[in-house]
C-alpha cells in the first residue's frame, strides 16, 4: 500500500488521492496568440521521465487540496511532497 503524505493532513493511504498528471506544466501567458501546434503540445504532450518525476496530486477524500509531489518513477517512492506555490516547479523534473 502506497501511503501519500498530503502537505495539509499527513500521511494517509493512496486510495484518498487522485493523481492529476506531470507537475511542472506552465500554462502559456496568451493562449490566443499561440499556434495550434503549441496549444496541442501544452495539453497534450507529456513526458515519460523514468526517474524522479514532479507530480499534481489531489486528497480528493481528504482536505480536497492539489499539491506537489517529487515520486521516483522506478521504485514508485514519493520523497517529498509540497503545496502549491511553496517551490518552482519549473525547477524541479
Amino acid at each position: 500500500m502506497l501511503m501519500i503524505d498530503c502537505p495539509w493532513c499527513g500521511n494517509r493511504d493512496e486510495s484518498e488521492f487522485m493523481y492529476g498528471g506531470e507537475g511542472n506544466i506552465v500554462r502559456p501567458q496568451d493562449p490566443e496568440s499561440i499556434s495550434d501546434d503549441s496549444w496541442s503540445d501544452y495539453l497534450f504532450m507529456r513526458k515519460n521521465t523514468k526517474g524522479l518525476y514532479m507530480e499534481q496530486w489531489l486528497h480528493s477524500y481528504g482536505c480536497r487540496r492539489w499539491f506537489l509531489a517529487e515520486r521516483e518513477t522506478v521504485s514508485y517512492e514519493i520523497l517529498n511532497t509540497h503545496k502549491i506555490g511553496e517551490i518552482n516547479p519549473e525547477s524541479k523534473s
